[in-house]
């Protein structure tokens, strides 16, 4: 398996997911590794919402076909994961 090759909708492994988890994953591995590699985990909550531009109004994620809304403590711990396995052994 490639690093290409890797399912990041299932990651971490062993992690019970319902529809929302899965949903969140998935959208992280559509996000070019451009567009990854300029988030900053240091933005303030305004910025992160600024940089992905694609929250609504009231703060929280707009993830179609979820069981439950995506905030924005949620939304960085998961794009944190999905950073570190997307690029780990990678050189910055």
């Amino acid at each position: 398996m490639t690093d290409k090759d890797i399912n990041y909708e299932i990651l971490p492994a062993g992690m019970a997911m319902d529809e929302t988890d899965v949903n969140l994953r998935s959208y992280f591995s559509r996000m070019s590794d451009d567009k990854l590699r300029e988030y900053d985990p240091t933005w303030i909550d305004d910025q992160v919402i600024a940089w992905d531009d694609n929250f609504r109004d009231d703060g929280v994620l707009f993830l179609v076909c979820s069981e439950r809304d995506v905030e924005i403590e949620e939304y960085r711990r998961v794009l944190g994961e999905h950073i570190r396995f997307r690029f780990h052994g990678v050189p910055k």
